[in-house]
């Protein structure tokens, strides 16, 4: 004996339509085959799913209490074969993804391409206020960012928390520390960050808090000129704990006045349809991202 998803997905469409012919239209079978699958089902377990009167099939008591245990099971089934069957069927068009910092932004996207090969992913890099501004004007589809609004106009969803944190040249004196006090970083050169920087207005809160006005040695508007500054010794420059999977001996060092945890999200217009947005944000829960 065999309770098979074909038979349970005549029996179902019979209950849905009231007859054979109808529920043959309704899922792509001869009505021969719909009328055979309950036939044999009704047979096999002695049983009667439906009462006969004229043209019209009648669902019996136990075909309703079948019918409302295997309709969940058609349910998950055919989400299923969404699932499967999606892959296939992106074989074409166009992400586009804003990135505040290269991580975890770029963990995401890897995640996502792993899932979906054929799509194709361009990415923008810029700061907190150049992204935001990307989303709102719809340069991008989604952005990455930390500290995300909490704005009506988005939807956003967190994918990590991370601190702020020191960054310094493995040659330099505080090398090696486990932590160094944001008081004792103005006794040696500062690399900031331009101001529209959501890293730099952490680090400018924080040296307020303390009544701190340094003046930095250079000021660059990028990530990538923070961790060149710092690789080429010119000062102690500041960045979010997992902004960059660069490893080349820069060491992070924690600053207690740093410490606290900000959301990093991925967001997007709250109006914003489209199955590759979609995707993406389903794409934050796969293993390997954090």
């Amino acid at each position: 004996m065999a309770l098979t998803s074909a038979r349970m997905r005549a029996v179902n469409a019979v209950f849905e339509t009231g007859s054979f012919a109808a529920a043959a239209r309704h899922i792509g079978v001869s009505q021969s085959a719909v009328a055979q699958s309950v036939r044999e089902l009704e047979a096999e377990f002695d049983v009667a799913l439906f009462e006969r009167h004229g043209s019209s099939l009648i669902p019996t008591s136990l075909c309703r209490q079948l019918y409302g245990a295997t309709s969940k099971m058609q349910a998950v089934e055919a989400d299923a074969l969404s699932i499967l069957q999606q892959r296939g069927e992106l074989a074409g068009g166009e992400l586009r993804v804003g990135l505040g910092n290269s991580m975890p932004g770029m963990a995401l996207i890897a995640a996502f391409k792993r899932l979906y090969p054929k799509v194709q992913v361009a990415i923008e890099i810029g700061s907190w206020s150049a992204i935001v501004a990307a989303v709102v004007e719809q340069r991008v589809d989604i952005g990455v960012l930390p500290e995300v609004p909490a704005d009506k106009r988005f939807r956003r969803e967190i994918c990590l928390a991370q601190r702020v944190v020191a960054l310094c040249h493995p040659d330099h004196p505080l090398q090696g520390r486990e932590q160094v006090g944001i008081a004792e970083l103005t006794q040696y050169p500062l690399v900031f960050r331009s101001r529209d920087s959501s890293t730099q207005r952490t680090v400018d809160r924080a040296f307020r808090e303390l009544g701190l006005r340094p003046t930095p040695s250079l000021i660059v508007n990028t990530r990538e000129g923070i961790l060149e500054a710092v690789a080429n010794q010119l000062g102690i420059g500041f960045m979010w704990e997992q902004g960059s999977s660069r490893t080349d001996g820069i060491a992070r060092i924690p600053v207690p006045e740093l410490d606290a945890e900000v959301p990093e999200c991925i967001f997007a217009l709250a109006g914003k349809k489209g199955r590759l947005v979609e995707l993406f944000f389903l794409a934050r829960g796969t293993p390997g991202v954090a």
